[in-house]
């Protein structure tokens, strides 16, 4: 939104969402109003009544959609894909209103192949992606919060961590957090002895992440640092960060090769695979040690977080890192977005991928 109001003053944002998303608690705070569909933003997995209801709340959102989109008349549409997408696709192509459908994940979900023919133009993270899917598709990376003219050393300041020390960023994101908090618990004794350590835990791992920095030696409890959350907070962790270790969701990675950052990747083992795809890319660029969700304890991350007695190999990393990076993602997709409202004819790939990487 921020870059889309950048190009226009007058960008006048409609959410459409569904139910058991998040959308009802971040959507409103950012000030943007909210219609929720019959539809529920995540569909059920396990076997359940809703296995059973979701194919009727999928059909009965459609002439919802049909309704909200001729009542509002957008001039385009846009969606990242998931399961609202679905009906919302279909409304736009109906009722002829320009849309970008944008995808994250190197293989594509369910509802992004079934719906890619309905977009007028596909956005994706990956140059890959884009080969299994139709239409004219642009890679524009992921957008990240706004990461320009951040500094690492003040950064640092600002979090009370001296110059001179080596950070080590963990973050588990929220999916299965407890991996993570386990394998911290292992290795802090010998983490804290070769970095700071900023660990994001959670609001159900925070107390026992407390209790473990209470058992440190009295000199080392001011290296490690537990946090239940880090919301503005978190662009000066990634930017005093030596190394990342995480999950390998879309948003991640994004921000952590905007930054040229050196990473540790634990791929979520399910959702259909894709961050085994997405963290892949980053393995194979040299930009991360990618370790599987089951390998990874207390001796996976000693040995991971050994890389930082390793400058060459460290540097390496970063510059890897970097080379995947795509700051302007966000500015590539609000131009794409911008010319189909406006009824332009859409950029070319050149344009598209320098917007995308910065350079323009």
């Amino acid at each position: 939104m921020r870059s889309l109001r950048e190009r226009r003053t007058d960008v006048d944002p409609l959410w459409v969402g569904g139910h058991r998303g998040l959308e009802a608690s971040l959507v409103p705070g950012a000030h943007i109003p909210l219609t929720r569909l019959w539809l529920r933003s995540l569909r059920t997995v396990d076997r359940s009544l809703s296995t059973f209801l979701d194919p009727l709340r999928l059909a009965g959102s459609i002439p919802q959609a049909l309704l909200l989109l001729a009542r509002w008349q957008p001039r385009a549409v846009f969606t990242t894909g998931g399961y609202v997408a679905i009906p919302v696709l279909l409304a736009a192509r109906l009722l002829r209103v320009p849309s970008l459908l944008w995808e994250g994940n190197l293989v594509p979900g369910r509802s992004v192949r079934a719906t890619a023919g309905l977009a007028s133009a596909i956005a994706v993270s990956f140059e890959a992606t884009g080969r299994a899917l139709p239409g004219p598709c642009y890679v524009t990376g992921t957008p990240t919060r706004p990461l320009a003219g951040l500094d690492g050393a003040a950064a640092r300041e600002r979090l009370g961590i001296e110059t001179s020390e080596r950070v080590v960023l963990v973050f588990g994101g929220s999916q299965a957090v407890r991996r993570f908090d386990d394998a911290v618990d292992a290795a802090l004794p010998s983490l804290v002895q070769r970095a700071t350590v900023i660990h994001v835990t959670g609001e159900a791992g925070y107390g026992a992440a407390l209790r473990r920095r209470e058992a440190l030696p009295e000199d080392r409890r001011q290296r490690y640092r537990p946090y239940a959350f880090l919301r503005e907070e978190m662009a000066d962790a990634l930017v005093a960060a030596d190394l990342v270790v995480g999950r390998a969701g879309s948003s991640t990675l994004a921000e952590v090769t905007a930054l040229g950052l050196p990473m540790v990747v634990v791929p979520y083992p399910h959702a259909g695979g894709h961050q085994r795809a997405n963290a892949r890319t980053l393995g194979e660029a040299g930009a991360a040690i990618v370790i599987e969700d089951a390998a990874f304890d207390g001796d996976a991350l000693l040995a991971a977080a050994s890389v930082l007695d390793d400058a060459a190999r460290l540097a390496a990393m970063g510059a890897a890192s970097r080379s995947l990076g795509r700051r302007g993602a966000a500015e590539a997709n609000a131009e794409l977005l911008l010319a189909l409202a406006e009824r332009r004819p859409l950029p070319g790939d050149e344009v598209i991928a320098a917007i995308a990487r910065g350079a323009a």
